[in-house]
């Protein structure tokens, strides 16, 4: 009877850390509702981001994102590592968690684990986006070209804000080595 009772404790204990665990867009966002993935496929540049352990140090940073053959979204995050002064380069898999015309995703760099990768504001021709992480850990403003307009970048950065980002936090990326 103890160890069923102990079973039944560590299944108790799995199935709520499964819950809170495949969260995968932060309390108070929204992805966008009208996402049209062929749109957004391509070359995005990152204009800032929340600084963390995977990105240290990068400038430069790019992310490409094309169809793979089994349906999955190609992501290629690139960026010039300012400390080695090299380039550094990363390959994973993007797959959308519902419907494809709901822009929350997860991305995978490392085999099976995911992690959230949400568009929540996108502008009509897919030239800017805000992409949240799974957390409020996770923020990226992206741009099909190096800069982005002031007016855009208020909106973003309000949004952001709205939804409880610090965005004094943000780190503005240089775009001046581009290979």
């Amino acid at each position: 009877m103890k160890i069923l009772k102990n079973f039944s404790l560590l299944l108790l204990f799995a199935m709520v850390v499964n819950l809170f665990s495949c969260r995968s867009i932060p309390e108070n966002a929204v992805a966008v509702k009208t996402f049209e993935k062929e749109k957004y496929l391509g070359k995005w540049y990152e204009i800032a981001r929340l600084d963390f352990k995977f990105e240290k140090d990068l400038n430069n940073t790019t992310a490409e994102y094309s169809l793979r053959e089994d349906g999955k979204i190609k992501v290629v995050n690139k960026g010039y590592n300012t400390k080695k002064e090299k380039w550094s380069q990363a390959i994973g898999k993007a797959k959308f968690v519902g419907a494809e015309n709901v822009a929350m995703l997860k991305v995978s760099f490392f085999g099976p684990f995911y992690s959230g990768y949400n568009v929540i504001a996108i502008d009509e021709n897919y030239n800017y986006a805000l992409v949240a992480g799974k957390n409020k850990k996770f923020l990226w403003i992206l741009a099909r070209e190096t800069t982005i307009p002031e007016d855009i970048k208020q909106n973003y950065l309000k949004i952001a804000q709205n939804i409880g980002y610090n965005t004094n936090d943000l780190l503005w990326i240089e775009h001046n080595n581009q290979k």
